[in-house]
């Protein structure tokens, strides 16, 4: 079905309009019709677990840039951005920013790396932050935000040179997503991956040290920490049973738990998966490979969901790590799923494809629900977590209704923010300040934070954001998009 038949969120401008679109398409999301007092609102509510305080319930998901230096410093977009997450009113920064741990595992050339001589810069990305929080909400406003950063190795999605070179590091062969590397995959070796959990150790230490309260041990989206979790055909210690499939991302916390003190970890992890996807010769996405059960059943990849109807049964994999992660003293989980390389529409809810991507073959709607259907089922499984929710940009103006809901019902416990924040990054504060919303300013899905970066550009929102739409690389991406519409 073409994304043109399902109906804009924009248009669906009452809650009637709006409580009758998932009515007749049978999405199960749920919404308060009337955005409640500041002083009331289950959003504004602080959180508090394990001597930690967070202010209130939105937080800012990591994004990747593509603005930082070849050396892996920011630049002045990254430091604009992450003023920006400052003045958001959100009080839980989700490490801001996906940080490489070395220089293989950049998603593209100009993704953040920390390195004792990157360290300085990025420390000053968390000092501009929280002077720009101090500058908008006060002197003293600081004390219940939590900063951290997030670390990643791009495993089999690296790009470390060239933004169009891909050089993969693969944690495990894969019958269909190698197709997409005709140059080949190379497959981490066991004793490889034994060095690289050194590595995130001693970064996590670096970040420490720069100011940072926790990192993220960064398990989504197809990355290295999110495919070995998935690597069932992998030999050795790191694949086939979950217990050797979860052994990286359990010696990394083992060991910054033990030479990193003082530093927590969180886990951003896609919860659920779906088997890849291409785009079909009317420009609308399907899975790829005519029979993909065996891909589902015993196959590779983590929590792939056959159908929604069978949503509880994937998820029995990701309960047992969830429980694993809180043995080891993880309690902030943030929910994600799928993977924008491979089937965007699953991760990234939208109605306009980017330039590599494919119309949505499902209301992005119904992602939305799944989403946060996937949560509410793991925060009923485990009740001593601390769950944030990921796809609520998709909701658009109804965001804050859905976010008040879901908080408030206990279906979640923080709301974060991704894409949205690049074109309305005070969303935050306008709702915890009971202000009028700025309506021009919602994310509309026109996918151009993601085209720029195919590209080869930097990443913000060139629709919305005055600052970029001025920017030179609007007219590319403008002219790349009209260029796709009508050929």
């Amino acid at each position: 079905m073409s994304a043109s038949l399902y109906p804009r969120v924009a248009s669906l401008k009452t809650a009637a309009a709006f409580r009758a679109h998932l009515h007749r398409s049978a999405i199960r999301i749920a919404f308060d019709d009337e955005l409640a007092a500041p002083s009331q609102s289950p959003l504004a509510q602080p959180i508090e677990i394990d001597g930690v305080r967070v202010g209130n319930r939105f937080c800012i998901l990591p994004m990747e840039g593509w603005d930082g230096t070849t050396d892996g410093e920011p630049s002045d977009l990254t430091r604009r951005r992450w003023r920006h997450f400052g003045i958001s009113g959100a009080k839980l920064i989700w490490g801001g920013e996906a940080v490489a741990v070395r220089h293989d595992g950049r998603a593209n050339p100009n993704q953040l790396l920390i390195t004792p001589g990157t360290q300085a810069s990025i420390a000053s990305l968390r000092e501009e932050l929280i002077a720009s929080h101090r500058e908008r909400f006060g002197s003293n406003a600081d004390g219940d935000l939590y900063v951290g950063l997030q670390l990643t190795h791009s495993g089999r999605y690296a790009r470390p040179n060239v933004y169009d070179r891909p050089e993969p590091l693969a944690a495990a062969t894969h019958p269909l997503l190698d197709r997409r590397f005709p140059d080949g995959i190379r497959v981490l070796e066991d004793d490889e991956l034994d060095r690289l959990t050194d590595e995130f150790v001693a970064a996590a230490r670096l970040a420490r040290d720069a100011g940072f309260q926790f990192v993220d041990v960064k398990a989504c989206h197809g990355y290295l920490g999110h495919e070995l979790l998935g690597a069932r055909s992998r030999p050795g210690r790191y694949g086939g049973s979950l217990e050797n499939r979860t052994r990286f991302m359990r010696t990394v916390i083992e060991g910054i738990n033990a030479n990193v003190p003082g530093l927590a970890i969180v886990v951003r992890m896609s919860a659920f998966d779906t088997v890849p996807y291409r785009k079909r010769q009317d420009g609308v996405g399907e899975p790829v490979g005519a029979d993909t059960r065996g891909l589902v059943v015993g196959g590779p990849g983590f929590c792939v969901v056959e159908n929604d109807d069978r949503l509880d049964d994937a998820l029995a994999e990701c309960r047992e790590v969830l429980a694993m992660l809180e043995r080891l003293g993880v309690r902030w989980i943030c929910v994600s799923g799928g993977s924008p390389y491979y089937n965007p529409h699953v991760q990234r809810p939208a109605m306009f494809p980017p330039l590599d991507g494919y119309e949505p073959p499902e209301d992005p709607l119904r992602g939305v629900a799944r989403h946060i259907e996937v949560t509410a089922r793991l925060k009923y499984a485990c009740p001593r977590l601390v769950f944030v929710g990921s796809a609520y940009s998709y909701l658009q103006e109804w965001l804050p209704h859905v976010a008040q809901h879901n908080v408030r019902q206990g279906l979640v416990d923080l709301v974060g923010l991704g894409r949205i924040v690049l074109s309305y990054p005070e969303l935050a504060a306008d709702v915890l300040a009971g202000a009028p919303l700025k309506r021009s300013l919602f994310c509309r899905t026109f996918s151009d934070c993601t085209t720029g970066p195919r590209l080869g550009l930097v990443s913000g929102c060139y629709p919305l954001d005055k600052f970029y739409t001025a920017r030179p690389e609007a007219i590319q991406i403008r002219n790349v998009r009209t260029h796709v519409a009508t050929s």
